[in-house]
């Protein structure tokens, strides 16, 4: 019999936010991998997904999530982690991986799968796509991502300000996810190209935490790592203007 692994999006936080066909995923699945730092604090994918699991179906996987600049250690954890998710699927048959945001949106999930598949002959890998945090931002905020033919770019910041600042110039709204660490930066780069006057950004959208602000408000301190910035397109023209 073939395994199945199945990449589960649980959204940026909020319980309810995950879709019906994601809770069943869970659900249907025989245990299900959650990952964690090696620090070992819940994650919020596990805190999400035991609203819909009973934590003894739940398997908790040591992942370098944080791990940028030792190649090495973070080959090892990939392949430590893949191992044991071999080693659940041989025991299992159906296993659910559950991710923050979407599985095929700077995921772990992808680096995972394609572990397993070179590791697990005849593995099934499916994916069920969940909210991402640009639109749960754009949701709690009231911005709008794209109108007409506007592009919508996204940036994650670790790539460096510089690739920010590139998409800032261009003609539509730019997403920056991942840019808490370097505020600072984002603020420039913001100020630089015009565009900080209706830009805002957010941080454990959902959670008790939460934190909604106008990107002008940025001050240069460092901010949650996982924090989201939306910065609209410039519009002119009235009502369906790009149209």
């Amino acid at each position: 019999m073939s395994s199945k692994l199945v990449g589960v999006g649980v959204g940026p936080g909020d319980p309810e936010l995950v879709t019906v066909k994601g809770v069943n995923a869970l659900r249907a699945a025989e245990v299900v991998v959650v990952p964690v730092m090696d620090s070992g604090e819940r994650g919020r994918a596990e805190a999400t997904v035991l609203h819909y699991v009973p934590a003894e179906r739940i398997v908790r996987v040591v992942f370098a999530l944080n791990e940028r600049t030792d190649r090495a250690r973070r080959e090892a954890a990939w392949d430590a982690a893949g191992g044991r998710v071999a080693e659940l699927l041989r025991q299992h048959g159906d296993v659910a991986f559950a991710t923050i945001g979407d599985p095929n949106v700077y995921s772990t999930f992808t680096y995972l799968a394609q572990t397993i598949v070179e590791s697990v002959p005849g593995v099934v890998i499916e994916t069920v796509p969940g909210i991402t945090a640009m639109q749960d931002l754009a949701a709690r905020s009231g911005a709008v991502l794209t109108e007409g033919t506007e592009p919508l770019t996204l940036v994650p910041v670790t790539a460096g300000s510089a690739v920010l600042k590139d998409a800032l110039a261009g003609p539509g709204t730019v997403v920056a996810y991942k840019f808490g660490r370097q505020a600072a930066e984002v603020a420039e780069a913001l100020r630089e190209t015009g565009r900080i006057g209706d830009a805002v950004w957010g941080s454990a959208l959902g959670l008790a935490e939460e934190s909604i602000r106008p990107a002008g408000e940025l001050d240069g301190e460092p901010l949650p790592y996982l924090s989201t910035l939306i910065a609209p397109a410039r519009r002119e023209g009235g009502r369906g203007g790009k149209l």
